[in-house]
C-alpha cells in the first residue's frame, strides 16, 4: 500500500520515516521529496507498505499525529496521473 505522507518536519529524513512507519509493519521504501533547485526537504513524502493492513494501521496510528511540531498528514496515495503530451496540442 503507498502512503501520502504531508506536512513532515523539514528536517525528517527517508530513513526517520522508515524508522517511524516501520513500527506497523515491513516499510518497502520510503522517500522525503527533495527541492531539485535548493536540495532541501519539500515537507511530504510518500511510504509504501508490504500490506494493505500494515498501510491501514499506519494511518490510523500516525494521521494527526505531531512529529518535531508539525501535525503530520498520512492518506492513501493516489495514482499518478499520465502526463499529457505536449506534442499534441501544439498549433504550429
Amino acid at each position: 500500500m503507498n502512503l501520502y505522507v504531508s506536512n513532515l518536519s523539514f528536517h525528517t529524513s527517508d530513513a526517520d520515516l522508515k524508522t517511524l512507519f516501520g513500527q506497523f509493519g515491513k516499510v518497502s521504501s520510503a522517500k522525503v521529496i527533495m527541492d531539485r533547485d535548493t536540495g532541501k526537504s519539500r515537507g511530504f513524502g510518500f511510504v509504501e507498505m508490504d500490506t494493505e493492513a500494515e498501510g491501514k494501521e499506519a494511518i490510523k496510528n500516525l494521521n494527526n499525529k505531531e512529529i518535531e511540531g508539525r501535525t503530520m498528514s498520512v492518506s492513501v496515495a493516489r495514482e499518478k496521473s499520465p502526463k499529457p503530451n505536449n506534442n499534441s496540442n501544439r498549433r504550429w
